[in-house]
């Protein structure tokens, strides 16, 4: 029998059980509901609806229903709806009338969002400290290749060589803000919603701030209504996911070019690439193509979400069941890739003689042949224009750039910057792609991952 069945004669149909079961799916919050169970056993006592003993002996049979689902040997039964409904039942079965004094001044509406804030509260933490061990993982690709150069794209064109450091970098940067955003998220649901009962509140005389602190939350809810019916918290947190997941994606589509023979920049390791089932030569990159693949999956997840939410009246509706699945797959998606990931940069060689070559293209000393008329005195717009006319002679002609500058009365004296890496340690100013930039980069990007990582807890 359901535990809210007392107003009905008939049982629920088969179906309609069907459609609203959510144990299936929801145990996995088991840990968290107990935890809320016992923060309002204690908040009973406190109350005075329960003796010391009552809680005690309450607070007993919740770690002993944890221990049961710990152990793998929950047994569920018909009308068990979801965790919370199982829960309570086992512990009316263990305890009798004192279990039945469990669900007293709550409802399953500021139940399920306590459950669930305390769940997402930790799931950030823990997807934050997966996408900064990825950002290490860069960093120690980088400090293996402390010179390595490659070029840098615009529009996937050559433009301009880069070390190796600076291009990792950026993708560190945009990791830390994504840790930053996941903290921002784990910031703002920290809020308790535990004595707002079905939407009004209630009677007796619960003290929510007591709970709250009991459960480590930052603040007790203001709003009763918007306590049991606010899921922004979900759809931030699925935001921050999925903005994680199109940066991974990022790094996955860039893997498979460099790896690829046309590029040929990077090696990965054995165990983080797989063989084809016909052609026996084949080494695929497939860490970078599921990395790029499971953004869709992440961005899907949040706007299915915010199409439930957004036709929802006040306060709470069982449409807010659909908020689990999604939040629990983009959590456990996200964590995949970004452990695969890690290990795949930390297995891959990086050829800085192939990339190198590259990188010394001569056409990417354009800019920098430009930039040496700016400071002599020429406007830019004029050095621009005489530098591509320039270029577009050679590349018409089959000849090399460099020996056109050689030709050049002007341009002549800045042969040098033709020489491998010449352009590239021309880059000086604050935040540049050359070496004298690179220390100042490297202490502001060890300052932020530090600096995210004790914002998270970690």
């Amino acid at each position: 029998m359901a535990l809210w069945a007392g107003r009905f004669e008939a049982a629920m149909d088969q179906a309609l059980y069907e459609l609203s079961e959510s144990f299936s799916f929801d145990r996995a919050l088991y840990h968290y509901d107990l935890a809320g169970s016992a923060a309002h056993v204690r908040g009973l006592a406190h109350a005075g609806l329960l003796t010391e003993d009552e809680r005690d002996e309450l607070l007993g049979v919740l770690e002993a229903i944890e221990r049961e689902f710990d152990a793998g040997a929950f047994v569920t039964e018909t009308g068990d709806e979801d965790v919370h409904m199982a829960i309570e039942r086992r512990a009316i079965e263990i305890a009798g009338s004192l279990g039945a004094r469990l669900h007293t001044g709550r409802s399953r509406n500021d139940q399920v969002a306590t459950t669930l804030r305390l769940f997402t509260r930790d799931a950030l933490a823990r997807v934050g400290e997966g996408v900064l061990d990825l950002a290490e993982a860069l960093v120690g690709l980088a400090d293996r290749h402390p010179e390595a150069r490659l070029p840098g794209y615009t529009h996937l064109q050559r433009a301009q060589a880069v070390l190796l450091s600076h291009h990792l970098g950026a993708h560190c940067f945009a990791l830390v803000r994504d840790a930053q955003r996941l903290g921002d998220a784990r910031e703002r649901l920290d809020v308790s919603p535990l004595g707002a009962g079905a939407l009004a509140g209630s009677s007796l005389p619960l003290d929510p701030a007591y709970t709250a602190g009991l459960l480590g939350f930052a603040s007790p809810f203001a709003n009763s209504m918007d306590a049991v019916s606010d899921r922004d918290f979900v759809a931030e947190s699925l935001f921050a996911i999925a903005l994680t997941g199109v940066h991974l994606s990022r790094l996955g589509e860039e893997l498979v070019l460099w790896t690829s023979s046309e590029f040929g920049f990077a090696r990965l390791g054995d165990a983080f690439t797989t063989g084809s089932s016909m052609l026996p030569q084949k080494k695929n990159s497939d860490v970078a193509e599921l990395a790029r693949g499971k953004a869709g999956r992440l961005v899907g997840n949040l706007t299915g979400l915010l199409v439930t939410l957004k036709g929802l009246p006040l306060s709470y509706n069982r449409d807010l069941q659909e908020d689990k699945e999604p939040l629990f797959d983009s959590v456990r998606q996200v964590l995949l890739v970004l452990r695969a990931l890690a290990g795949a940069y930390g297995s891959l060689v990086f050829d800085e003689g192939r990339a190198a070559a590259a990188a010394d293209d001569e056409l990417l000393v354009a800019i920098d042949l430009a930039e040496a008329l700016v400071r002599e005195g020429v406007p830019f717009r004029e050095a621009h224009e005489r530098l591509g006319r320039l270029v577009g002679e050679a590349v018409r002609r089959g000849e090399r750039l460099g020996d056109l500058v050689s030709e050049d009365p002007v341009l002549a004296r800045h042969r040098a910057l033709f020489e491998p890496g010449a352009a590239l340690a021309n880059r000086t100013s604050p935040g540049g792609a050359g070496p004298a930039p690179a220390p100042a980069q490297r202490a502001r990007l060890a300052g932020e991952l530090a600096a995210a990582r004790a914002r998270l807890g970690l």
